[in-house]
């Protein structure tokens, strides 16, 4: 069942894209007069699933999802019609239109998909608001885990201050994604300011580890179930550590590193009860365990037993618009860095280029709407991005040529077009098959 809710959150999330993305190349064309052959989701190698002609356009679903596409008459595509190419220029085909609104239609695409990403923003900001943790809150600082996080320099404890010389308000899931993308850190450890460098090739180390945040909330330790054996039954479901071995362990991190330093022996412990301190005496076993299960605990537990300080901020439906707008333009810039990344050798960023199985794996098991409008937004916006890339065969390509054109005021000839077409769909298609190839090669290392 969760491969079905994860399936199906990944086809309406595509399909959505696919269809407004090709619905903005679809209506200026229609606008300029100019005529649309075909309209499909997914490509009809062959064969279509389903087709229909309502006028001159054949309206239809294809059995590859791997994009869809709008073929419109007189316009060099993937299709490679040379045979229409030709023909003498018609009224109706889009050689034939003025380079301005040859431009529009090439640049409709794109454009839908960033106005997309920011109303779902903007509708995001308006449902839900935002819930988040005052990173003034964080007053024992953060959890660190990730080895690579350490390798770099991190240290369970650190508050981050700023990063990349921007002050950071609030603990939520940009945090993590931040760091990744940044240069330096400012962190606060023991009462001191240090700045942390990030290593250029810090994406690559990440992906050496199992993925997970790299920054966390720590938690206290709580015992959600005891095991008889384990000689532990002072302990009771819903206990929170607070003291072991005489020393502070209100965090779970503090309780592992007491128990580690002291396999085999028998502790005192203050646990919280029912809101009241009782003291216990537990045994570490000689792998250093306790022998509970830990958990229960919420965001919402945490607040009440004084953790933290959960923040919630709804916007009125105007409000929600300059929010919108600028988390939109933070997640265009941040991609835009992680593809700035990607090209730079010196990161090696590129080893950790991912395909169709990568996008899949973003959506969760379980069905949440804001999450699925969220990675649809962040998709709309890497489609929108990916396609304006300067590159014959997709809209960037086209756009690249119909402004030498308009700026030099010469047309490239048709066989150019024709021949660009070629080197970037080659170009393309290495590139489909080294993002895929990552993909197979991760899932058969890991």
């Amino acid at each position: 069942m969760d491969i079905v809710i994860k399936l199906s959150q990944f086809l309406l999330s595509l399909s959505l894209l696919i269809i407004l993305h090709e619905l903005g190349h679809f209506i200026p064309a229609k606008l300029f007069k100019t005529r649309v052959e075909k309209f499909y989701l997914f490509f009809d190698v062959k064969y279509s699933l389903l087709k229909k002609k309502i006028g001159e356009t054949e309206y239809g679903i294809g059995w590859l999802p791997l994009g869809g596409y709008v073929k419109i008459s007189g316009m060099i595509d993937e299709s490679m019609d040379k045979d229409q190419m030709a023909l003498p220029p018609q009224p109706w085909e889009f050689r034939s239109k003025p380079a301005w609104q040859r431009l529009i239609i090439m640049l409709g695409g794109v454009t839908v998909n960033f106005i997309l990403a920011f109303i779902i923003y903007i509708g995001m900001a308006f449902a839900y608001g935002d819930t988040y943790v005052a990173n003034a809150d964080l007053k024992d600082g953060v959890l660190i885990e990730n080895p690579a996080m350490i390798k770099a320099g991190f240290r369970t404890g650190d508050k981050i201050i700023s990063i990349d010389g921007k002050k950071v308000e609030n603990f939520d899931k940009e945090l993590n994604m931040n760091i990744i993308l940044a240069k330096q850190v400012l962190i606060e450890r023991a009462g001191k300011q240090e700045t942390i460098n990030i290593p250029n090739d810090f994406a690559d180390q990440l992906s050496k580890y199992e993925k997970g945040l790299l920054v966390g909330m720590r938690i206290p330790f709580a015992v959600a179930a005891v095991t008889p054996e384990s000689g532990n039954t002072a302990l009771k479901p819903k206990d929170l550590i607070i003291t072991l071995n005489g020393q502070d362990a209100r965090y779970f991190d503090q309780v592992k590193a007491i128990l580690e330093s002291n396999k085999g022996k028998t502790l005192p412990a203050v646990v919280l009860r029912d809101l009241k301190q009782v003291p216990v005496t537990v045994k570490v076993s000689d792998a250093g365990k306790l022998g509970v299960n830990v958990g229960g605990l919420n965001i919402e537990s945490l607040e009440k037993l004084g953790y933290y300080k959960v923040s919630t901020k709804n916007y009125s439906f105007l409000e929600s618009i300059p929010v919108g707008l600028t988390k939109g333009k933070d997640q265009l810039v941040g991609y835009g860095k992680q593809l700035k990344m990607i090209f730079n050798p010196e990161t090696k960023a590129y080893k950790q280029v991912g395909g169709f199985a990568a996008i899949f794996n973003i959506f969760p098991n379980t069905w949440s709407w804001e999450t699925f409008w969220s990675i649809t937004a962040l998709l709309s916006i890497m489609l929108g991005v990916m396609n304006l890339l300067p590159i014959p065969a997709l809209d960037g390509g086209h756009v690249m040529f119909l402004l030498y054109e308009i700026i030099s005021g010469r047309k490239p000839s048709d066989k150019f077009l024709e021949n660009a077409q070629i080197v970037g769909f080659v170009l393309l298609i290495t590139l489909l098959l080294f993002a895929n190839g990552n993909d197979i090669y991760k899932a058969i290392v890991k």
